[in-house]
């Protein structure tokens, strides 16, 4: 039984971490400020004797001993982050700092979930590790890419100067049951819609693609990143590599839903990416990992989870 700490852990993906961690036989302690993250998404886990729930933000130091440490604690999707800027620059850059701090001192093995907005809007397609990205440092989402990008670069240093043990996965578009209704992301705002009968709203053409991953692909990913030898530390992608449209992820999801909704269209966001597709190759001769689920098999599950929310609220 190993003790693990992840940051962020009563978030979308943290609280589906946790779920996993304990079902596989550790001990975990969710450390998260509720910022974005709910109590609902890990109150089922709070009967199990090996679970903690920390209220805490990582911007401030904190002092616990573990074996491994998974730091996710960041607003990871554009209405979130934005809504703070100053404070997602702060959780990304100090929370990396107080966490590899932490991992120093008590020598335990740190996972860094950045994500691939640090590709910023791609002029290299499929994007691989070796990209250095295309960001505009002083946009409207530079307040995530950014602090992502240098969440890299403190994990990178605190490796090379003070041997911490680390690993670091680029994280694509994610979608699944626990979402928040209201993030803003793509996937809930169509099923949202959808769901209700209202306009589905579609930036621009619609035409600008992204490549979308179920929640189980993604936890399986983080789980055989932090198992790998010290050898290899990433940085890794962890994504999707089927690429669709947005227009046609609009219509997949009025088409498994059966809504009557209309399709709208509004202007494009500034800095929103054109393209964003994981070239996975080293993934897969890394880790072994790709992704198993398709996308209309995990929309019918979002879908099913959020038709179930709507109904109770």
């Amino acid at each position: 039984m190993k003790r693990i700490l992840v940051t962020g852990g009563a978030g979308f993906v943290g609280s589906h971490l946790c779920e996993r961690l304990l079902n596989e036989g550790n001990e975990v302690i969710s450390l998260d400020n509720y910022f974005t993250g709910q109590k609902k998404n890990i109150v089922h886990l709070m009967d199990n004797p090996y679970f903690e729930v920390v209220r805490h933000d990582v911007t401030m130091p904190f002092f616990i001993e573990v074996d491994e440490i998974y730091n996710l604690a960041c607003p990871a999707s554009p209405v979130h982050y934005q809504y703070n800027p100053i404070k997602t620059v702060k959780t990304s850059v100090m929370g990396a700092v107080n966490m590899l701090g932490l991992a120093k001192r008590i020598r335990a093995k740190i996972l860094q979930a950045s994500t691939s907005e640090v590709y910023g809007d791609p002029q290299v397609h499929p994007q691989t590790e070796s990209y250095w990205g295309h960001v505009n440092p002083i946009g409207t989402r530079s307040c995530y890419d950014e602090g992502k990008r240098v969440g890299e670069t403190l994990f990178m240093n605190y490796h090379d100067q003070n041997d911490v043990r680390i690993k670091i996965i680029r994280i694509f578009n994610t979608y699944g049951t626990r979402m928040h209704p209201a993030d803003g992301r793509v996937v809930s705002n169509f099923i949202v819609q959808a769901l209700k009968g209202e306009n589905i709203t579609v930036y621009g053409e619609g035409d600008q693609t992204r490549s979308f991953q179920y929640v189980d692909d993604l936890i399986n990913g983080m789980l055989k990143m932090m198992a790998t030898g010290d050898d290899f530390i990433g940085p890794v992608n962890i994504g999707n590599p089927g690429e669709f449209t947005i227009l046609e992820l609009a219509q997949k999801v009025i088409e498994i839903t059966g809504s009557k909704s209309k399709i709208i269209y509004e202007p494009l966001p500034s800095d929103d990416p054109m393209q964003r597709k994981p070239d996975i190759s080293l993934a897969k001769e890394k880790l072994d990992w790709e992704p198993k689920i398709p996308l209309e098999e995990g929309l019918k599950k979002t879908i099913a989870y959020f038709d179930q929310l709507l109904k109770e609220s």
